[in-house]
């Protein structure tokens, strides 16, 4: 069934693939960007408000009425410093939600954050609390204030994220064991996250998913 979908972080690697397939699914896709000329091929399939979080509330509530649900696929690229940049537009992100009455929305998260540290292989804790450790933490505090509200949430814990193509091949569950260097394409994370804006058995919960 289409829907009417806002993505946010549209232009990064993950959120572009969550926009060419939930065009491809037939959603009806609205983007909140900074930049319309970062999205590419899609620009003129999209409505575009411009437009940044935390700070632009008004463009934030433009972009969210009338909307089905939220995509967040929210991140600050290569940087290992947050900025804050998650536990600052979480609280902003649930209450201009609230006010428009919307109340689903999918997260991009990362596998290591929060309890899911204690499922993560060796190798992937050594990163979540060294090189990764204030980007983690960041997203922990948004997280928390997600858990919190009334929303319908359901946030996606992936495994190191890779360019290759989507096979629909990968495990989802809110806990598994993983070792070594375990991975997921951007590809197949997108698959995941428009998958669950018509599928309720995720709803607050949170899911590892890795190929």
């Amino acid at each position: 069934m289409p829907r009417k979908l806002l993505v946010l972080g549209a232009t990064g690697g993950t959120g572009r693939e969550v926009v060419a397939q939930a065009l491809g699914r037939g959603h009806a896709v609205t983007v909140l960007v900074r930049d319309p000329a970062r999205l590419g091929d899609h620009a003129s399939r999209v409505s575009v408000v411009v437009g940044s979080l935390p700070d632009d509330t008004a463009a934030l509530a433009e972009a969210l009425r009338g909307q089905d649900a939220v995509i967040s696929a929210l991140g600050i690229g290569t940087s290992f410093r947050s900025h804050g940049l998650i536990g600052l537009t979480m609280p902003v992100l649930i209450a201009a939600m609230q006010a428009c009455g919307v109340s689903r929305i999918v997260v991009c998260s990362a596998a290591g954050v929060g309890d899911t540290l204690r499922s993560h292989s060796t190798l992937g804790r050594v990163f979540a609390r060294t090189l990764l450790r204030d980007i983690f933490a960041d997203k922990k505090v948004g997280e928390d204030a997600l858990r919190a509200s009334a929303l319908e949430w359901t946030i996606a814990y992936p495994t190191l994220l890779t360019n290759g193509p989507r096979t629909g091949n990968y495990r989802a569950a809110e806990r598994m064991t993983l070792h070594g260097a375990p991975s997921i394409s951007r590809a197949d994370v997108a698959d995941f996250l428009v998958r669950q804006v018509g599928d309720h058995a995720n709803v607050r919960r949170g899911v590892i998913i890795t190929s």
